[in-house]
């Protein structure tokens, strides 16, 4: 006899609950358990494959192989951490199956010699009253200067910083000491400091620029007046 789910699963319930009603064939229950991870899911594979079609495909793949062996799921590891490591796996085998063998970085590669302390992550600004637009293009910015981070960086970078994970959980995630964590993420925010500041001085550079149509508008009309004031046509 199938055991019987969870009745009427919501947002509420926790992930065993969750599980074990999916297990028990409600699809509700699955259906919450998507929504929950979809977004860490999709920054992890993101963050390996740099490319937004095909994280979707690996985040869809990844949730496929999880509902068959869910029921194998013996919550001796936190749900998100077991999800993690899936989807980590399928992006790491798409790298391969397209042809980009030679751009990966194994993420348990022993490259951390020294210990950097890590900061702690600025907490952001409340939100200000700008175009979105303009936030669009700040995001985008900031999106190209992670994707340009190497792999083994990158993919430390956005469970810690984007996905604000723990270091314990990261290290968990990936299968790396919580030290080379540290310093990864410490480094990768190095890295983006010194990209952003490149980006800063272009930038600055431009500000108030004031040309083509507006300088040749302000340049007629002045001496449109001056022709006036000394009495031309």
């Amino acid at each position: 006899m199938k055991p019987a789910a969870v009745a009427a699963p919501d947002a509420s319930h926790p992930d065993v609950s969750l599980v074990r009603a999916t297990v028990a064939g409600d699809h509700g229950a699955f259906r919450l358990l998507l929504k929950r991870y979809n977004q860490l899911l999709y920054r992890t594979a993101r963050s390996i494959l740099r490319d937004d079609t095909e994280a979707e495909d690996a985040v869809q793949e990844a949730w496929l192989q999880v509902y068959r062996a869910l029921h194998g799921f013996r919550a001796e590891a936190k749900l998100s951490t077991w999800l993690v490591r899936i989807v980590v796996n399928e992006s790491l085998g798409r790298l391969r199956v397209i042809g980009r063998r030679g751009d990966v970085v194994y993420l348990d590669a022993g490259i951390d010699n020294e210990f950097a302390a890590e900061t702690n992550m600025q907490q952001p600004e409340a939100e200000r009253p700008e175009p979105a637009a303009e936030r669009g293009e700040l995001r985008r910015i900031l999106e190209a200067r992670i994707d340009g981070l190497p792999e083994a960086f990158r993919t430390v970078f956005v469970l810690r910083a984007v996905q604000e994970m723990s270091v314990e959980e990261t290290a968990a995630c990936l299968g790396l000491p919580e030290a080379t964590v540290r310093t990864r993420h410490f480094r990768a925010r190095a890295m983006l400091r010194e990209s952003l500041a490149r980006e800063l001085d272009f930038a600055i550079a431009d500000a108030f620029a004031f040309a083509g149509a507006r300088c040749e508008r302000i340049t007629e009309s002045v001496l449109e007046r001056l022709a006036h004031e000394r009495g031309g046509p």
